[in-house]
């Protein structure tokens, strides 16, 4: 007859070889939905990335003169000291106009399907030429972009030294690949929940892996999966229930782009990598507080009702998604001239 102390002994034995069976098994779950943000990107749309490019695009990411007034940049509605975003519901743009639509995060946007909540740019090069024309952004032209750049040797020269061997290498194509070569850097690596993915347990609280184990039981997981978390196909917002009013917007989203029908209210899932960082949401940018951002969520994607305490700890498991933060130098900007077009304020 076994003695009492060995049954306690094999008892606790036994828990703890379930525990550790959960915790591999809700880890190699999570390894084959998610992946872990790299340091580095080597390229983009097959092309290398060059050091020459990359400071190209820096500088004309941080450059105001690329819009109308001489006041907006790309760092003005994509912050880079605050988490990519703008801290907006939508963006201010020329003579204080309020854009559509809340401003996405440009961090690990390389790794999106398409650019734009409804995608209508396919990517971060053709992104880029977008807010620099629109009346309501940057209110600029292409010949006018142009006409700034050229009138500074200090950028003639920088974009020979980034597109070797092109007769004439200032153009508006150029400016934008720069701004998309430059965008391409902005990754945020190395968060609990990377280094979770690649296979540390104590990386996590018990509370994240209770909510990573909802995010993925419950589905969330399906429209957010990836390396980015989301952003790589079109949901309905409000599959299974309408969201207020007042966050949907009027907005029938990546329908004014298809013009289908089941395109209507479709947007791109947002990617939620570093989304405490990143308030308000939704396209509307109507929802300051991320835990409320989760209740709908479930409600008008999944037709359920989270607790508190299952919002919570999904609030706590996507804070574990922050990464480290790029650390960008504020760039020196080559000198304008008596060529250099002037502000319109108007």
């Amino acid at each position: 007859m076994k003695k009492p102390g060995s049954l306690v002994l094999l008892s606790l034995f036994l828990l703890a070889a379930s525990n550790a069976f959960a915790a591999d098994n809700l880890m190699k779950k999570a390894q084959a939905l998610f992946k872990p943000i790299p340091k580095t990107v080597s390229e983009v749309r097959g092309k290398v990335i060059t050091p020459d490019e990359v400071k190209l695009g820096k500088m004309l990411y941080f450059d105001p003169r690329l819009s109308s007034s001489d006041l907006i940049s790309c760092n003005t509605c994509h912050n880079v000291g605050m988490g990519g975003a703008d801290y907006q519901e939508t963006s201010t743009g020329h003579r204080w106009q309020k854009g559509p639509r809340n401003a996405p995060t440009v961090f690990n946007s390389v790794f999106n399907v398409a650019q734009f909540w409804d995608g209508r740019a396919k990517n971060l090069k053709e992104q880029a030429k977008g807010p620099i024309q629109a009346a309501v952004e940057m209110d600029n032209t292409p010949e006018e972009v142009v006409r700034t750049l050229k009138s500074m040797p200090g950028y003639v020269a920088l974009f020979k030294k980034a597109f070797p061997g092109q007769a004439s290498p200032v153009t508006f194509d150029n400016m934008a690949e720069a701004i998309e070569t430059f965008e391409t850097t902005l990754l945020t690596p190395g968060a609990p929940f990377d280094l979770y993915l690649k296979g540390s347990d104590n990386a996590l609280t018990a509370a994240q892996k209770e909510g990573l184990k909802l995010f993925m039981d419950k589905g969330c997981a399906r429209c957010h999966g990836g390396i980015n978390m989301g952003g790589m196909a079109y949901y309905p917002f409000g599959l299974v229930e309408r969201p207020p009013s007042e966050i949907i917007a009027g907005d029938t989203g990546r329908y004014k782009i298809t013009h289908l029908k089941s395109d209507q209210y479709a947007f791109k899932a947002p990617s939620l990598r570093n989304i405490a960082l990143t308030p308000p949401y939704f396209h509307s940018g109507k929802v300051w507080d991320l835990k409320e951002a989760i209740k709908i969520m479930g409600a008008a994607q999944l037709g359920i009702k989270l607790t508190g305490k299952e919002a919570d700890n999904i609030d706590s498991f996507l804070k574990s998604t922050t990464g480290r933060q790029p650390v960008v130098e504020y760039p020196v900007l080559p000198a304008p001239t008596i060529r250099t077009p002037k502000p319109k304020l108007d």
